[in-house]
């Protein structure tokens, strides 16, 4: 989990630094292309099946995926890297919003009152770290960052969906992959150029490199969380992934010179003890949570 989180924010590094040189669409396309390609050779050297019973399954997780991951990639293109990534990291926050809404329906005498703490918590961070950006006019960036980690849960969801009805996590992966570079096209299709100017950006070495790192950093890191959570403890790799925080402020101060004041420092360290309480929460407190916290790696968010 370590390395995937490290590998996530080197990606979204990469991503920064390309969206100086080409557009969010064509990010999302080279993203998903390369990660196709790759799994493509994984399944044929393996002898392995892309045959799914799920297709609706699938289109639902890509597109809910597609839609937060360029919301995402567009935030990092206009906010300080560890703000983005802070944002995004909401994502577990969100499903225990929705947890609280659905047990409070079912059952209105009982309220979680720890998920409603963290939730109100984590809202407080969110206006400390984002004080600085839109205080410089940024503050559509932030928005489009908050909303992609609303649509992330989504898709959070989906996965669990996907991994509960037996099928395989290279599948699951596949399918988002394809899909991300069929819409990364169709977004670069869609925005269009100016008459006589190519459709595609031209290539230099530099930024074929950094697509090549979003392309590969991406795959890694979906494949060690996969693992991560496949082979431990769920609620200890869950938590360890707000370890990418912390990757992703070094990597905006090492490249860019970041500098945050102290509040927006408070403002992570408020989101991120937010994030693991709920996770702790749903997990060893809730029944359900209970029931799958050694195999679950979405734990209890349905």
């Amino acid at each position: 989990m370590l390395f995937a989180s490290f590998a996530f924010a080197a990606m979204g590094a990469a991503v920064k630094l390309a969206s100086g040189t080409y557009s969010t669409s064509e990010i999302v396309m080279y993203r998903g292309l390369i990660g196709s390609v790759m799994l493509l050779v994984m399944v044929w050297h393996q002898g392995l099946s892309l045959r799914t019973m799920f297709v609706k399954g699938h289109l639902w997780r890509s597109v809910v995926g597609v839609v937060s991951l360029w919301m995402w990639f567009f935030a990092i293109g206009r906010l300080p890297l560890a703000t983005a990534v802070t944002l995004n990291y909401m994502a577990p926050i969100w499903i225990a919003a929705w947890l609280f809404c659905a047990g409070w329906w079912r059952a209105r005498d009982h309220v979680e009152w720890p998920l409603v703490l963290a939730v109100i918590m984590s809202f407080v961070g969110v206006t400390l770290v984002l004080q600085p950006a839109i205080a410089a006019n940024q503050w559509v960036g932030g928005l489009v960052g908050l909303m992609s980690s609303v649509v992330s849960a989504m898709a959070y969801m989906q996965v669990r969906r996907l991994g509960q009805l037996g099928e395989p996590e290279f599948r699951v992966v596949f399918y988002f992959s394809a899909m991300t570079a069929v819409a990364g096209l169709a977004g670069t299709l869609l925005e269009g150029r100016p008459a006589g100017v190519p459709l595609l950006t031209a290539h230099s070495l530099h930024g074929a490199g950094l697509l090549l790192a979003i392309g590969v950093s991406a795959l890694f890191a979906q494949i060690a969380m996969t693992r991560a959570y496949r082979i431990g403890k769920v609620l200890v790799v869950a938590n360890l992934q707000y370890t990418g925080i912390v990757f992703s402020s070094l990597w905006g101060m090492l490249l860019w010179g970041d500098r945050f004041t102290w509040y927006v420092w408070l403002g992570m360290a408020v989101i991120l003890v937010s994030g693991i309480a709920a996770t702790f929460y749903n997990t060893q407190s809730t029944p359900r949570g209970a029931a799958v916290s050694k195999t679950d790696p979405i734990a209890s968010e349905l």
